[in-house]
């Protein structure tokens, strides 16, 4: 019997997946010499990982996080607030992940869901990168967690205020 085939017609897959940008999705443009985001790798990414979660993927944006304004950090809130899923893993660019953590720990009505904020410190398509270690750890700990906002980064699950990057070793620590 095949995963589909378990749920109920109309019920939706038991994992959300919102797609913000950041380096994970960064591509390198040859022609520029610059890092762009020509669209989301993440189904290459699950795909090569072989994961066989039912997951629903949905673009939000794709912006480098320096770049996300605030009405935007609404925008994934609301998202987070909308969806009928109670299990939620947000791609995000490293640089302001806290800020948008830390914005969504201030909704009351996400209380009951859990959510967990990933991202890569190196473009997935460059090879080399943490993108696939990260989100594999997040959609971990996204099942396994109680209802909270986190983050999952560098082999750890932080808690959303208890969290900061530390850009002089290039990795999340604890507060």
């Amino acid at each position: 019997m095949t995963q589909s085939n378990l749920k109920t017609q109309n019920s939706p897959p038991p994992i959300r997946l919102f797609v913000t940008g950041g380096t994970l999705d960064k591509q390198y443009q040859e022609t520029t010499g610059e890092l762009m985001f020509p669209n989301t790798h993440l189904p290459i990414l699950l795909q090569e990982a072989n994961v066989s979660l039912s997951i629903e993927t949905t673009v939000l944006m794709q912006k480098d996080s320096l770049e996300i304004t605030e009405d935007e950090r609404a925008i994934i809130c609301q998202a987070c607030m909308d969806t009928p899923q109670q299990k939620i893993v947000i791609t995000h660019g490293t640089d302001t992940m806290v800020n948008t953590a830390t914005a969504l720990s201030q909704h009351p009505e996400l209380n009951n869901k859990t959510i967990i904020l990933t991202g890569a410190m190196r473009p997935f398509m460059l090879g080399h990168s943490d993108a696939s270690f990260n989100l594999g750890a997040a959609l971990m700990a996204v099942q396994l967690a109680k209802p909270g906002i986190y983050i999952a980064m560098n082999g750890q699950l932080f808690q959303a205020n208890q969290v900061q990057k530390n850009r002089l070793l290039g990795l999340f620590t604890a507060l």
